[in-house]
């Protein structure tokens, strides 16, 4: 008998139903390798417990494992996990949004965190907004983002310089070099891809942004004040 091809979702919703794997998921969301210990340590379960769930997100392709040493690493496996992700935890709190972002637990993360290495919350939707502004970053044929005529004098005030472009540009196979990704707090979009990962990068390098504590949230320093806000706000 013929059947119909449909998504083959129902693995992953499976995995993502148990509330240890979803936690270490989410911290790894953060965009930091961590190692498998930490990750037990951090969800509250034995460290032969978290193995047996990291394998399980290894292998259905959630998880990247990397050894070093005697310790093993987890990361995401790469941008697509880290759109789910998000978009799961858009879809999971639509019905109370106008509530739990303003609860002051969550206001750190509304304001800015990191989306697996790229700047979300408000101060990622404000970067959007900016780099479209700017005509740093224009619409371009696939509907992502290439660099425009405002890139230039923009990204050497960030402190990014051609070189940074360059080769962000030569690296860009996957992820992509731009693209529009739903923020999880401000029902807007956020940036994400290979630019916007090495913004971030860029921005706690400068000592513009700073991580709290082991959280994915973000605030800025005096020099990001200065110089950060400036340029994302008009």
């Amino acid at each position: 008998m013929a059947t119909t091809a449909e998504p083959r979702f129902a693995r992953i919703a499976a995995l993502l139903a148990d509330p240890s794997r979803a936690r270490m998921l989410a911290l790894l969301l953060a965009g930091e390798a961590r190692s498998a210990g930490e990750l037990a340590r951090a969800v509250g379960i034995t460290p032969q417990t978290a193995s047996t769930h990291l394998a399980a997100l290894r292998d259905a392709g959630l998880v990247a494992q990397r050894t070093q040493g005697r310790h093993r690493y987890f990361s995401l496996a790469d941008g697509d996990v880290a759109h789910m992700l998000e978009t799961l935890s858009l879809v999971a709190e639509r019905d109370e949004v106008s509530t739990r972002w303003r609860r002051p637990d969550r206001q750190p993360l509304k304001h800015a965190r990191s989306c697996y290495c790229h700047l979300a919350g408000e101060l990622g939707v404000q970067l959007r907004d900016a780099l479209l502004a700017r005509q740093v970053l224009v619409a371009n044929e696939r509907g992502e983002f290439s660099l425009g005529r405002g890139a230039g004098a923009w990204l050497q005030a960030a402190h990014f310089d051609d070189a940074a472009i360059q080769r962000t540009q030569r690296d860009t196979v996957r992820p992509r070099f731009a693209y529009a990704c739903m923020d999880w707090s401000e029902r807007r979009e956020h940036l994400a891809g290979a630019l916007p990962k090495a913004l971030l990068s860029q921005f706690i390098a400068t000592g513009w942004l700073q991580r709290v504590g082991t959280t994915r949230a973000l605030v800025e320093t005096p020099a990001g004040i200065r110089h950060l806000l400036p340029l994302i706000r008009a």
